[in-house]
């Protein structure tokens, strides 16, 4: 029996029972009114009504008489009302709905869900085709009622947004490798088609429409889908990676041919771009081995950096690795938040554009838990004993690039300065300071080779890109330095 049933059978009892009255929470008739707006009026009140309402079927409407209604009958009334609630409302609502006995007939019982993205109007007007309950009838709502719907309405994120139209079970299963997501969770198949689709309404991949199918989400398809390319507004999301010959854009010499959704392509794509990536031979346990340049943790953790927080209302743009010989450059879509700034993205308080995708990639064990990938990748940057990462801000995007080995002598002065910023930040989280001489060992530098180090340091000084721990000490030699804004 359905959880919401005992709740509609106490209303009908109050609004029938000792004498007919109507309430806010339920409207029984005795059949389908033939109005097709008037119906969406009621909908739109029942989705606007904190709980949500109900419609009862087989009641008399001069009498108020339970008199039944035919199995045939409620199914003809199912199917009309969800097409009203799939086609005649935005957003679009989902009902549920029971044949029960009642007083010895059959009724059909209709369970109109109050909608998390309030007000629900008339499709093809405007907010202000509104509707609500009051004194147990459907009414416009007032502009200050409006207001207060918005106010309880939840914000509609773009993952939770449909990517598909209507499909059936085995549509869905056609185009979304669940499977593969399971296997990242480490979860097993659920024995029936139903407990799978239940699986992904819960993982929020598809939404339900009562007795006629479901929408697969944005979230459902950027995760798990089978291909990109098959849904009309994510045809541009795909990851694009491609290898160019030399130092720049001149001549591609591969791209990446994938397009499958971002979770499930994951390792694909991290196999693939190995490939293309120079390498270096390394004495493990007296054994020559191959590694590339590039730590992979750094590449793992900017790559899904980049996934997660890209803007997807930016139009005609997705993310973008492009390898030249001597760097990596990684971009996304939008700027930073407003509430971010380049100099504090390393251990920064955790924030996303996209909660939903960013939870799904640390529960997948894509990326590191909330705030500590960027850290863990700069950390690995400075152990390959490489320049440090670059962060940009471009009129309407986001990159990072990471660059080949480089000996000291051929970073820049910006790039020395940024290196001691960066191993400050690191330094700071980790035991309290930047010194002398954990700089030098960063840089990879000869303990005659001080001097140069503290001319890095009084630079990173002048630029107020890190400061003394102690103010108060005046000793150079042992001084320790923190971030600017420690």
């Amino acid at each position: 029996m359905k959880e919401w049933y005992k709740k509609a059978i106490d209303l009908l009892d109050h609004s029938l029972k000792p004498v007919p009255q109507e309430l806010n929470e339920i409207d029984w008739k005795e059949t389908l009114s033939p109005n097709s707006k008037k119906l969406s009026k009621h909908l739109s009140a029942f989705a606007n009504l904190p709980g949500g309402g109900y419609l009862v079927f087989g009641i008399e409407d001069n009498t108020a008489n339970p008199i039944g209604i035919s199995k045939v009958d409620a199914e003809q009334v199912v199917q009309r009302l969800s097409s009203i609630c799939r086609d005649s409302l935005f957003p679009v609502i989902t009902i549920d709905h029971t044949i029960q006995t009642y007083e010895g007939v059959s009724l059909l019982f209709v369970y109109v869900k109050e909608s998390s993205i309030k007000p629900v109007h008339l499709k093809g007007g405007t907010m202000e085709d509104a509707f609500i309950r009051s004194g147990g009838t459907t009414r416009q709502a007032s502009r200050q009622e409006l207001g207060g719907l918005m106010l309880n309405s939840k914000t509609l994120h773009f993952e939770e947004l449909h990517s598909s139209k209507l499909k059936v079970a085995h549509e869905i299963f056609s185009m979304i490798d669940y499977r593969s997501i399971l296997r990242l969770l480490k979860a097993p198949v659920p024995s029936t088609d139903r407990e799978i689709i239940d699986w992904m309404i819960h993982e929020k991949m598809l939404d339900e429409v009562d007795g006629s199918g479901f929408y697969i989400t944005n979230f459902g398809a950027l995760a798990a889908a089978y291909n990109l390319k098959e849904f009309d507004g994510l045809a541009r999301k795909t990851i694009r990676l491609i290898k160019y010959k030399g130092k720049n854009k001149v001549e591609a010499e591969k791209e990446y041919p994938g397009s499958k959704g971002y979770a499930i392509g994951f390792e694909g794509l991290i196999t693939f771009l190995k490939a293309l990536l120079p390498s270096s031979e390394i004495i493990k346990n007296a054994l020559r081995q191959e590694t590339s340049v590039y730590p992979e943790i750094a590449l793992r953790e900017l790559i899904a950096n980049a996934l997660i927080h890209q803007d997807f209302t930016v139009k005609g743009a997705g993310p973008m690795i492009e390898v030249f010989d001597d760097r990596i450059s990684i971009s996304n879509p939008g700027r930073l938040l407003p509430t971010k700034k380049i100099d504090r993205l390393i251990r920064t308080t955790p924030e996303s554009r996209n909660e939903i995708l960013a939870s799904a990639f640390r529960r997948y064990n894509i990326c590191e838990e909330r705030g500590s990938g960027l850290e863990k990748a700069v950390i690995a940057i400075e152990i390959y004993g490489l320049p440090p990462l670059k962060f940009e801000e471009l009129e309407n995007s986001f990159r990072v690039t990471m660059y080949s080995p480089k000996t000291f002598a051929q970073l820049s002065k910006a790039e020395r300065v940024e290196a001691a910023f960066q191993h400050a930040v690191i330094k700071y989280y980790a035991d309290g300071g930047m010194t002398n001489t954990s700089l030098r060992e960063r840089l990879g530098m000869h303990e005659k080779q001080r001097a140069q180090v503290s001319l890095i340091i009084k630079e990173a000084l002048e630029q107020n890109k890190i400061k003394p721990k102690d103010p108060h000490n005046v000793s150079t030699k042992f001084a320790e330095y923190v971030p600017f804004w420690a």
